[in-house]
């Protein structure tokens, strides 16, 4: 799994509103402990190529309510597994942001960003500042801080590691 760093470096990859859980990762896959088989399938659902042209760091932008549907932490989990560095999206579905944090999946809400970064353009993601660069346009998107709680649980690389981390396990 990929290691959160203050500062991430990827292509977008544009997706539109309301992309469901079964979108990205079928439900067919939802039982298998195999991680590699889950990444292998993500966003399968709006383009089985995919997981061919998305590289490790790489970032999925979407528009609103991404993650909607059934209540999967799988979801989050493949796309994590797979190197997603970040979502950026105009929201996303209760359930999704939570599983998200908790598997340690960075999820970011944006309108501005959402707007005006387009398909396959390189940008990078300031996580200390909270700010979004689009790399072909020059622009430059601040974005809101999760709860501090919640930001801590993602920066850790998920809700396992930041109890190990309190705890003082695992140094």
């Amino acid at each position: 799994m990929p290691t959160h760093l203050p500062l991430l470096k990827g292509r977008a990859f544009v997706f539109g509103d309301h992309i469901d859980t079964d979108k990205i990762l079928p439900v067919r896959y939802i039982a298998s402990l195999n991680v590699d088989e889950l990444k292998e399938h993500i966003m399968e659902g709006l383009d089985p190529t995919f997981r061919l042209k998305v590289a490790q760091g790489d970032f999925i932008v979407a528009g609103r309510n991404f993650g909607v549907g059934a209540s999967r932490e799988q979801a989050a989990a493949a796309l994590r597994y797979a190197g997603i560095g970040a979502v950026i999206a105009r929201s996303f579905a209760p359930a999704f942001k939570r599983n998200a944090v908790n598997v340690g999946l960075v999820i970011i809400q944006s309108d501005k960003a959402v707007d005006r970064i387009k398909d396959g353009e390189s940008i990078t993601i300031d996580l200390d500042r909270h700010i979004i660069s689009d790399q072909k346009t020059g622009e430059s998107f601040s974005y809101p801080a999760l709860p501090k709680e919640l930001e801590q649980i993602s920066r850790a690389g998920g809700l396992v590691e930041w109890v190990k981390k309190s705890r003082g396990e695992g140094k």
